[in-house]
């Protein structure tokens, strides 16, 4: 049976046994799907002067360091292991871009005060609230929201669903000496989160629950709720621009 023929846990033991650069490049090659799906799960658009093909190139780099770090005796899957690092290395690679403009940064920090303000004096979030604390009419809103949506480019707790099943961070991998501290401290995350979740008006959760946790496209989630793409990215980002706040608190 020749190596692309075999199953992934056999590949690597191989790979584990004799690391040459053959049995790498099939490794590789055998991943690179896995890439587009990380990057297609992104809500982030290309900057200026890339395009999708530069993000793939970016999360090549993370999958290569997966590779290299990846350590089959531990007993987890690769899948696993190498999708927060794909997708850390798109994010370090757009970070270099600065892909959103100091004026959008702007616009998300007032956002998240508008939010933080009506929230402490309302007790709940209405648009028209926002809107007048923000000082800004409803398509400047509404632009403003699309930009909170594209701008949180990893997921509520790296959950991700893959041919094999769902994953997330209990199953990635940590180094020995730190990862207790790592362990505790993301249950804390877990624990705020959950709290920040059950917060959120229905409609909210239910585009959240849809995206993060059912690997629905924001147009899949579109048709199954009777609205534009456009508007599902308003209802995402201000989901995740509540949830910056209430976890934050």
């Amino acid at each position: 049976m020749g190596l692309d023929e075999l199953p992934d846990a056999e590949l690597w033991r191989e790979y584990d046994k004799n690391p040459t650069a053959e049995r790498k490049e099939k490794i590789v090659k055998r991943y690179l799907p896995l890439i587009k799906y990380v990057v297609s799960r992104m809500s982030v658009s290309a900057p200026t002067g890339l395009d999708y093909e530069d993000l793939l190139s970016f999360g090549v780099f993370g999958l290569l360091d997966a590779i290299d770090r990846f350590d089959i005796s531990k007993g987890f899957s690769f899948q696993t292991f190498a999708v927060p690092r794909i997708r850390g290395s798109v994010l370090d690679e757009l970070r270099k871009y600065d892909w959103i403009s100091r004026t959008g940064r702007e616009k998300l920090q007032k956002l998240n005060k508008a939010i933080e303000k009506v929230l402490q004096d309302k007790g709940k979030l209405h648009d028209e609230w926002v809107m007048k604390e923000m000082g800004v009419d409803e398509k400047m809103y509404r632009e403003t929201l699309e930009l909170a949506s594209r701008s949180y480019i990893v997921s509520l707790d790296e959950v991700v669903a893959l041919d094999d099943g769902d994953v997330n961070l209990e199953g990635i991998l940590t180094d020995d000496e730190d990862g207790i501290a790592v362990t505790l401290e993301y249950q804390d995350d877990i624990d705020r989160i959950t709290e920040a979740l059950s917060q959120l008006p229905e409609r909210e959760m239910q585009v959240v629950s849809f995206y993060y946790y059912e690997g629905l496209t924001l147009k899949e989630i579109g048709r199954i709720l009777g609205i534009t793409e456009s508007r599902v990215s308003q209802i995402h980002g201000k989901a995740i621009a509540q949830l910056r706040v209430l976890v934050a608190k």
